[in-house]
């Protein structure tokens, strides 16, 4: 019987923030280069785009207009304190090894700075934003066609026609909805950990170190993979949560929402410093040992979303709403996660980083956690608002809106 052979691509683009550097970084060399108050500018808008609130061209314009005045030799230095992340320079050799033309398309950094990564990675096009300049200094202005709707869309046909490659050769990684428009039907469709709209649009989720696509992009299937001792131990401290409401009890609420506040606040500062070379003890060589390889190159947030998420629902809600809550949050997300890697490699069609059995796993132990809070049903109810926050691609980050949502339902429900 013939077997159908997939073919490889002929051309790869990658979106560059968050997939060949880490997500924010450079705007986070700029902002402190700027000063403090244009490195809050720069958290403000980026947090704004990021929850869909204003568009990436507006937020660009207020971002660079913080920048007017800069010498365009600053910005060529502050681009090269970014790194790509690891592996990187190691997968585009293989790609240029099998004969894939690479193009980076970025509608986040100037073209300058895409170029310089190009040039460090070995990708063969480089595309970015253009900066307006007067001699040798900014002007604060931007402009480019991917900044523009559907811009790099355009970015992606010039490419093809001048290469003369069909839409059928060419595979695309990306992170973020700013690349849905080059998620055509025809290409092969690769979300590195994507945000909420990608992981409905790709064909596949890739996550963890950027060299795992290759397979993907060859069009090898995904397959299980056991959970390292990083998972597992990431997943623990998750768990960990459901002893919140324990200690709540038997030392009072508002004691534990200070410890809790303590905790995010010496954390945050710990991933600041971080961020800046230094470290924190205790709290650095924790985040090391348990935090993915990819966050590693960016501020890890997914401890401070569980923290706040924790607490709002404790604050918030009355017991034992709040404690079964916490408990079916802490449970079902962890195992849903360990067991999604560990017994299937078939996503949902609606999130294609979550798997069926990983969140019917999830949601057995969750309605487990919550029973000993509540009675039964309703850790069934609260299990069932869980899961249905965890598989779906959401905006806003599931740490936070799982315990609050299955504490709003579980209050509701009496």
């Amino acid at each position: 019987m013939a077997t159908s052979v997939i073919r490889k691509p002929k051309l790869v683009v990658f979106d560059v923030e968050g997939v060949i550097i880490p997500k924010n970084r450079f705007f986070f060399e700029m902002g402190k280069h700027l000063g403090h108050m244009q490195l809050l500018k720069i958290f403000l808008f980026g947090f704004l785009y990021e929850i869909g609130l204003v568009p990436l061209k507006s937020a660009l314009q207020h971002i660079f207009s913080g920048a007017r005045g800069m010498k365009t030799e600053m910005l060529t230095q502050l681009a090269k304190k970014v790194h790509v992340v690891p592996d990187a320079k190691e997968l585009f050799n293989r790609l240029e090894a099998q004969g894939c033309i690479t193009a980076l398309v970025s509608s986040g950094l100037p073209t300058s700075v895409v170029k310089l990564l190009a040039d460090e990675v070995g990708a063969d096009y480089a595309f970015g934003f253009d900066v307006g300049v007067e001699g040798d200094t900014l002007t604060g202005e931007i402009r480019g066609d991917v900044i523009e709707p559907k811009g790099k869309l355009r970015v992606l046909q010039k490419i093809l026609s001048d290469e003369r490659i069909n839409r059928d050769e060419c595979a695309v990684v990306a992170d973020d909805r700013n690349n849905a428009s080059i998620f055509l039907r025809e290409t092969r469709k690769i979300g590195y950990n994507p945000d909420y709209v990608l992981r409905v649009k790709a064909d596949t989720v890739v996550t963890g170190r950027v060299l795992k696509v290759l397979p993907v992009i060859n069009g090898q299937p995904k397959h299980r993979r056991e959970p390292s001792l990083r998972d597992v131990s990431r997943e623990l401290i998750h768990a960990s949560g459901i002893f919140v409401p324990i200690v709540a009890s038997l030392i009072g609420i508002p004691i534990v929402a200070v410890a809790i506040c303590l905790v995010l606040g010496l954390y945050m500062t710990s991933e600041l410093l971080r961020a800046q070379g230094k470290k924190m003890p205790i709290i650095n060589y924790i985040t090391r040992k348990t935090a993915a390889p990819s966050e590693l190159y960016q501020l890890v947030l997914a401890p401070a979303y569980f923290a706040l998420g924790i607490l709002f629902t404790l604050l918030i809600f009355p017991v034992p709403s709040s404690s079964a809550a916490i408990a079916i949050f802490s449970i079902g997300d962890s195992s849903a996660s360990i067991f999604g890697g560990l017994l299937s490699k078939k996503p949902l069609m609606l999130n294609k980083g979550k798997t069926i059995e990983g969140s019917l796993a999830g949601f057995i132990l969750a309605a487990i956690a919550g029973a000993f809070f509540v009675t039964p049903w309703k850790a069934l109810v609260g299990a069932i608002v869980a899961m249905t926050i965890e598989v779906l691609p959401l905006p806003v980050n599931d740490n936070l809106l799982m315990p609050l949502c299955t504490g709003l339902a579980l209050t509701l429900v009496g």
